[in-house]
């Protein structure tokens, strides 16, 4: 989950930079190099040009603040078109992203809280994204396909979960919880494209901001293992999730998706599992991370795999990074669950800090070859 909106909780330990796109240099972006440069401090969001062609676009940051600071390209309406989180002060970090022509707001977010600080930009050129592949089309139709299915399948699973919150039965909510979270951990930073769905359904109460109140999975969370009750606030609060995720199932197939979209998500779900799950934070009254866990890493293999095809014709020794890193990570996994298909997981406080180290060592041995991902699948 990410605390407020624009979006994730940010940790530094998980920064990677992209590569720069080859053959798009004087496509996209300003400069020699074709990237548009973004100073960012705890105070200022310096961008090197506020005009560039639309299509594939790289974006460069620098923080130089004593914050940890996230990157927004957003439409006009907030909806976010691509990010970057988790950039640690004195790193850099590079998003390469396909961007129509149009009028869009290039944002820091020193501190991850408020509305960041924002420029206005503009992607210029005759309606914007070079015509793909059959390739990537076709991973884009399958992708939109899958987050479609996940929040279909999200919504009964939720009911089970509101169902027994209304009707007070503590021990049958705290069993369709984790569950009923599942399909949303796999698609979740197609969620968060839309701004405001994320923090109605999935912040932590250190998440919000002044004034917003709290709703969603993480406040009948605390409520079902901290307090051990449901009282007439929480069964409304039930009704709420219900409507915010059936409003994010009838947006969710309209959604902005790009073979990069894709990759950089597949990123932002592994940055995810890096500040959220292996610290244990996400799911601090349940302890169910690791159902959490599996959901993330599951909708970040999904995402590389329909774009294997053109990462492997592009990279092929990327490519088999990922297989590999893939793969390990998933047996690490399943040393934690009764079996190999179920999420029937351990609980998290159970775990041990070696244990916790060792798969926070394999989410990072992951995440550095699938932060290359989309600038492969740009090429």
């Amino acid at each position: 989950m990410r605390p407020a909106r624009l979006t994730v909780v940010a940790a530094a330990s998980l920064v990677a930079a992209l590569t720069a796109v080859t053959g798009c240099a004087e496509k996209s972006g300003s400069g020699g190099d074709g990237a548009i440069k973004v100073a960012a401090s705890d105070t200022a969001c310096d961008v090197s040009k506020t005009e560039f062609p639309a299509g594939k676009v790289q974006i460069d940051v620098e923080n130089k603040g004593a914050k940890v600071t996230e990157l927004y390209v957003l439409f006009p309406d907030d909806r976010i078109v691509t990010e970057r989180e988790n950039i640690g002060p004195g790193t850099k970090a590079s998003i390469t992203a396909e961007i129509k022509a149009g009028d869009y707001e290039i944002v820091c977010k020193p501190g991850m809280k408020g509305d960041g600080l924002r420029t206005q930009v503009k992607a210029t050129g005759q309606g914007g994204v070079e015509k793909r592949s059959p390739e990537a089309d076709a991973a884009v139709a399958a992708y939109r396909q899958y987050v479609v299915a996940q929040s279909e399948e999200t919504l009964p699973k939720a009911q089970v979960f509101a169902d027994a919150v209304k009707a007070g039965d503590v021990e049958a909510a705290k069993k369709a919880y984790a569950p009923s979270r599942i399909g949303w951990e796999r698609t979740e930073p197609v969620a968060e494209s839309f701004g405001d769905i994320d923090p109605k359904v999935d912040v932590r109460e250190d998440g919000l901001e002044p004034g917003q109140e709290w709703t969603g999975w993480h406040r009948l969370e605390k409520a079902l293992w901290a307090d051990n009750t449901i009282g007439d606030a929480e069964k409304k609060l039930a009704d709420t999730l219900i409507a915010d995720l059936t409003d994010w199932q009838k947006k969710v197939g309209q959604a902005e998706i790009t073979p990069t979209s894709m990759a950089n998500g597949a990123k932002e779900l592994l940055d995810e599992v890096a500040t959220g799950k292996v610290t244990g934070e996400e799911e601090r009254y349940s302890h169910t991370d690791l159902v959490d866990f599996k959901a993330n890493v599951e909708g970040a293999e999904k995402a590389y795999a329909l774009l294997k095809p053109i990462a492997a014709k592009n990279d092929p020794e990327l490519s088999k990074q990922l297989d590999t890193q893939f793969a390990a990570l998933n047996t690490l996994l399943d040393k934690y669950r009764a079996d190999k298909t179920g999420y029937d997981f351990t609980a998290y406080d159970k775990v041990g800090e070696p244990e916790r180290k060792e798969l926070s060592d394999g989410v990072n041995a992951l995440a550095e070859p699938l932060s290359k991902l989309a600038a492969a699948v740009a090429k």
